[in-house]
């Protein structure tokens, strides 16, 4: 086998893939196209929907014979020392490629979220809090440093972005999306792709395509979007990650659209994503997502049958552990029910990427090139804070009590103050994986709020008092808290979420929401201590936001962290204390009332606020709304002189950001789209373009947005994508609601429909302004 030409590097990789599929037999295909998740067992809780009931034994040596596609979470499903583990990993590998007669590996998967999910690992902010700091860069870096953690040990996958744009904020796993708009979702998504392919990390788009729009914001319950929210709110995140990003991966979504799961919808996998998007990499299931069209979706009466449909539509690897692509596949394609050409089209595409990551090479090693692997480094440590600090947002502080006075007197209250899991989302390591292992330590260091506080002011005054659970009822410690308050010159309320799993938590994958209440009895404990008459500044750790529209007005200030990770503690009392100038802006509208949802800014009019109904959806504080320790102003917003144009051209708008405080800060300049008149409904404003600007005091800077028409671009009542003639404004802006300029377009010439070519994102620049010259 080692003169064959599937094992010449210098040969193309599909000469060298055809000639070693045509030396394969059935089994040895098939084995290509599912996953083993080594030491997932049936008994217990699991840590993804079902695993007891979809997990069966095996015996591993039995299982490879005929090789194998992929290794699932040999980090991720249980504490494992990172040395030992990699050191383990290449010993599994070994026998593996040892096992088959082609002596192939296989590809090893893990999560990778907000940081690799695996014991001792850097956690990093949670998604949402990435969208929060609207700076791609930074994620693509942090991405960068995940991939390389992941390479060291012998990864070849990460199963991460989720590119899941937010529709219903009751949905558990809004944590894990960056936001609800899909411009903001599509470029910091594909930020974060850049950064994890740069390593050589395969990046899997999730959850393609319609997860979050579940109906009634219930895990895996049916998708209720119409076609046209599909494709111009969905999809595109998507598309761009792909287009630009290069990710290499799709994982299909566990939901069904319209009746049709995603797992067995060749529209969706094979004619949109390969014959429109012209992806070539390898689709992979959902765990347990190709069983699940037997056991959930019913559209399947046998595991054969399930596995027919989903390589019909386009499904390569079976994840995460073998259910339908092995035997019952074997034995259907034998008796004529399955066509081999499924298996061949899939099995190629499986070795193909093997191809691209060395591992058909006969020089191919597993061992892990360092000696000492370290997980958390100091870097990543660094790359952390920074990204937590970026991220935390300040809604409000109407009478400045923020920042914090060093010498003050300060009762820090709330079920969120001194956990350090507080700090951490649902797929971070000790929330993910630890509760299965209580007594593991969390393996990272995770300062939570209080110990940071501290240490940020050691001159003042800090007592204590939890006040209440999360989600408990007992409201015996609210007496304690108000004492503490009532004593101090200021109290910090630190309130939110326990990030679980299936109902394990108030926010996570299963952990879905009624309404938008805080958890438990917090709002009596926050009114408790508001009543007290001392300064109230309220600080939310959640994986989503909640209504605060009950304390309009009362509160001395408020602070949004959404779970900003193992450096989130000294992030948020830098932001107390002053020492960090707050500069996230908000990814996700924050409602004033708990009910009636599911809304986001992306509406209609008729679903906004109006006569038509006596409920005001309207938030309390809007999407890229967020606040400074420093004083920006806007001046000099010009267009181009010609304000008509062609449907295919382009505009260039600038406006020039002036930083008129007397500390460093950094500004988000938004530029939003409305269309007044159009053949369909469309939303009153949608973001096109932004930009993140970092300003010393009395520095200046000219933003120049090039807004392409391709942006005005929406599918028609003919399921078209096309740009129409006619006004459009283009609006700068702070956020949705804070507009600071208005140009008007109008587009002429004839409809013009625009497919996967088309521009998808506003490019812009920035250049310096002279003090002196104003330019």
């Amino acid at each position: 086998m080692t003169t064959a030409p599937w094992r010449d590097p210098g040969l193309p990789a599909d000469v060298r893939v055809a000639d070693l599929l045509s030396r394969m037999t059935l089994e040895e295909k098939t084995a290509q196209l599912y996953g083993v998740w080594v030491g997932a067992t049936a008994d217990g809780d699991g840590v993804a929907p079902h695993q007891h009931d979809m997990t069966a034994d095996y015996d591993f040596d039995d299982l490879i014979a005929h090789g194998l596609g992929q290794l699932t979470r040999p980090f991720g499903t249980a504490p494992v020392d990172p040395e030992v583990g990699a050191r383990s990993l290449a010993g599994a590998q070994r026998r593996i490629a040892a096992s088959g007669r082609f002596g192939i590996p296989a590809i090893a998967h893990e999560e990778c979220l907000a940081g690799f999910t695996a014991w001792r690992a850097t956690a990093y902010p949670v998604p949402l809090a990435w969208g929060a700091t609207f700076d791609p860069a930074l994620v693509e870096e942090m991405a960068r440093r995940i991939g390389a953690d992941l390479r060291s040990v012998g990864v070849h996958q990460g199963l991460a972005p989720v590119l899941d744009v937010v529709r219903d904020l009751r949905w558990g796993r809004v944590e894990e999306t960056i936001g609800e708009d899909p411009y903001l979702v599509g470029t910091i998504g594909a930020a974060y792709v850049r950064g994890l392919e740069s390593a050589g990390i395969v990046a899997t788009l999730k959850h393609f395509a319609g997860y979050a729009s579940s109906a009634g914001a219930r895990n895996l319950a049916p998708v209720r979007a119409g076609v046209r929210e599909f494709a111009d709110v969905t999809l595109p995140p998507f598309e761009l990650a792909l287009r630009e990003g290069g990710a290499r991966s799709v994982m299909a979504a566990y939901t069904e659209t319209d009746g049709v799961p995603a797992s067995a919808d060749p529209a969706l996998l094979t004619e949109l994503l390969r014959e429109e998007w012209g992806f070539t990499g390898t689709v992979v299931s959902d765990y347990f997502g190709i069983g699940f069209l037997q056991s959930l979706h019913r559209v399947a009466g046998t595991p054969a049958e399930a596995a027919h449909a989903a390589l019909a539509a386009g499904i390569d690897v079976e994840l995460p552990t073998l259910k339908c692509y092995g035997r019952p596949l074997v034995e259907a394609v034998g008796a004529g029910e399955v066509p081999e050409s499924l298996v061949d089209r899939a099995a190629r595409r499986v070795l193909l990427q093997k191809c691209e990551l060395g591992l058909l090479d006969e020089d191919w090693q597993p061992e892990p090139t360092k000696q000492h692997i370290d997980l958390d480094s100091a870097a990543n440590r660094a790359l952390a804070r920074r990204l937590a600090q970026e991220s935390v947002v300040l809604l409000d502080n109407p009478d400045g009590v923020l920042p914090l006075a060093p010498d003050t007197r300060i009762a820090v209250v709330g079920p969120r103050a001194a956990d350090p899991l507080a700090m951490l989302g649902c797929y971070s390591f000790p929330s993910h994986v630890l509760p299965l292992h209580p007594k593991t330590p969390t393996g990272i260091e995770i300062p939570p709020l209080l110990q940071a506080l501290r240490t940020e002011l050691p001159d003042a005054k800090v007592t204590f008092a939890e006040g209440c659970g999360v989600s408990d009822p007992d409201p015996s410690g609210i007496e304690e808290a108000v004492a503490r308050a009532a004593e101090a010159d200021v109290c910090v309320a630190v309130l939110g979420d326990q990030a679980g799993l299936f109902g394990r938590g108030t926010s996570g994958e299963g952990c879905d929401a009624t309404d938008l209440r805080l958890p438990g009895i917090q709002a009596d404990l926050l009114d408790a201590l508001v009543a007290t008459g001392v300064p109230v500044v309220l600080v939310l750790l959640t994986g989503r936001p909640y209504a605060l529209g009950r304390w309009q007005g009362r509160l001395g200030a408020v602070v949004q962290a959404f779970f900003p990770g193992e450096e989130g503690g000294p992030a948020v009392a830098g932001v107390l204390s002053g020492r960090v100038n707050p500069s996230g802006h908000l990814p996700v509208s924050v409602p004033r009332d708990p009910g009636g949802q599911p809304w986001t800014y992306l509406q209609p009019p008729l679903g906004l606020a109006g006569e038509v109904s006596n409920l005001d959806p309207t938030p309390l504080y809007p999407f890229g709304h967020g606040r400074s320790y420093t004083t920006f102003e806007w001046t000099d917003a010009e267009g181009d002189p010609e304000t008509t144009l062609e449907t295919d051209g382009t505009y260039a708008l600038s406006v020039t950001v002036h930083n008129t405080g007397d500390r460093a800060g950094a500004e988000v300049v938004q530029l939003y789209l409305h269309d007044p008149v159009a053949s369909v409904t469309r939303p009153d404003v949608r973001l096109v373009g932004y930009e993140r600007v970092e300003l010393e005091p009395g520095e200046s800077r000219r933003i120049t947005f090039h807004f392409p028409t391709d942006l005005s671009a929406f599918t028609d009542a003919r399921g078209r994508r096309v740009v129409e003639p006619g006004a459009l404004e283009l609006r700068l802006a702070a956020s949705t609601t804070d507009v600071r300029h208005v140009t008007r377009l109008t587009l002429t010439g004839p409809v013009r429909e625009v497919g996967p070519e088309r521009h998808l994102r506003c490019e812009t620049t920035a250049t310096e302004v002279s003090p002196a010259t104003g330019t």
